[in-house]
């Protein structure tokens, strides 16, 4: 590593936390005013099921597109499509007078924020070595949980003074100083340049691979529990908890802070594996499955009388869950050549959008025709069959005899 990439790549990182810090802000707006626009609009948990599927539908599709894209684009120009694009959509949801233009402007949201991801391992897989991938991909993704975490205090304090039309302007407003700073700054590191700037394997061929396919099996059970946080936590607090707007802002950011912690200590926890000469791969599968174990308190927090304490459970479901991605965030850059990560994260991605539209659908339906009980227990057990996927996945040296080129 050269010393001007080595003074250099925690702003990289940093710029990639901003991105995932506004993806998640703009993302979350909706879960923050829903309380307000099921009652406005007068939607059952079914329809606003539907307007969260139309979300993880164009999320779902746009993973297999942006992932590409980007490895061809370059990660400068590619992430900053991706964010101005959100960034539109983001603002549009203002416009919203139903049901069905929500569920609009919702898809067009998930259309540009499935590059996230794609760009953000790019980041990390262009400027940092094996040994700091985990935690790097814990910074970075550590904005996922720290825009969860403002979105609550900050878009109830919009609504309670502006409306909640104001919330998506203002939110959405703020990707553009992010673009501005992101062009200006960017560049791909001397050493890599070779090697990012020529042709990806072929979508055709990272499909047949068995790894790119469990990872991606994987993510169909890891991530609609965290979806499951992000867009119905204050649904939760708010019917059946009791808990009024105001205390919703006050509260519903806790679970998200624990997540950010969660970042930071499963980046840590694979560095000391690796540390103690835990082969990289065997360091990352462990980190994974420790975290997973920690999400199944996903369980006892639906169960308890205590409000306060079911929080503290779900704080703690949502600091397994970052724990655990942190890890699966630098698997594909551990395996594959940089220019490739962005496509293979979005195939994984596109598992997890998957995942996130059946369950999404069955979460309003479970909780319109019976309560919240199933739907924390199925949420705690899917993070374990996650794990023992990633614990089916083939070993080092498994493809070495793949042909990748074109």
């Amino acid at each position: 590593m050269t010393a001007e990439v080595s003074r250099y790549r925690w702003v990289m990182a940093g710029m990639a936390f901003l991105a995932t810090v506004v993806n998640y802000l703009d993302r979350q707006t909706l879960s923050v005013v829903a309380p307000v626009l099921t009652e406005q609009f007068h939607m059952s948990n079914v329809d606003y099921s539907r307007v969260v599927f139309a979300f993880m539908l164009a999320y779902t599709a746009m993973n297999g597109i942006s992932g590409p894209m980007i490895d061809r684009l370059g990660t400068r120009l590619g992430y900053a499509v991706c964010i101005a694009w959100w960034s539109i959509a983001a603002m549009l949801h203002s416009l919203a007078r139903g049901a069905f233009s929500l569920g609009a402007f919702r898809f067009l949201l998930g259309m540009g924020e499935a590059g996230n991801w794609p760009a953000g391992v790019k980041v990390v897989a262009e400027w940092f070595p094996v040994k700091e991938r985990a935690l790097a991909s814990g910074i970075f993704n550590s904005g996922s949980s720290i825009g969860a975490a403002l979105a609550p205090p900050l878009i109830a304090w919009i609504i309670l003074r502006s409306g909640w039309r104001s919330a998506f302007l203002i939110v959405g407003a703020a990707g553009f100083t992010w673009l501005i700073l992101w062009l200006l700054l960017y560049y791909t590191p001397p050493n890599v340049r070779a090697e990012a700037a020529s042709p990806p394997i072929p979508m055709r061929k990272l499909l047949r691979s068995r790894w790119v396919s469990m990872f991606t099996a994987s993510k169909i059970f890891s991530d609609p529990a965290w979806y499951f946080y992000v867009f119905w936590f204050p649904q939760y607090l708010r019917h059946a908890r009791g808990f009024d707007m105001a205390n919703i802002g006050k509260f519903a950011w806790i679970p998200f802070l624990t997540a950010d912690a969660g970042n930071l200590i499963g980046g840590a926890c694979a560095a000391m594996l690796l540390k103690r000469g835990i082969p990289v791969d065997g360091a990352r599968k462990v980190s994974v499955l420790l975290f997973a174990v920690l999400m199944t308190s996903a369980i006892p927090a639906v169960l308890v009388s205590n409000a306060f304490v079911s929080i503290a459970l779900i704080s703690t479901a949502t600091l397994g869950y970052t724990g655990a991605l942190a890890n699966m965030l630098a698997m594909p850059a551990d395996r594959f050549p940089k220019n490739t990560v962005g496509s293979i994260w979005g195939i994984a991605s596109m598992g997890a959008g998957f995942g996130g539209m059946v369950f999404s659908l069955v979460t309003g339906w479970v909780v319109d025709h019976y309560s919240y009980l199933p739907v924390f227990i199925g949420f705690g057990i899917l993070p374990l069959i996650a794990a023992g996927i990633i614990w089916s996945m083939p070993g080092p040296g498994a493809e070495e005899a793949v042909d990748w080129s074109a």
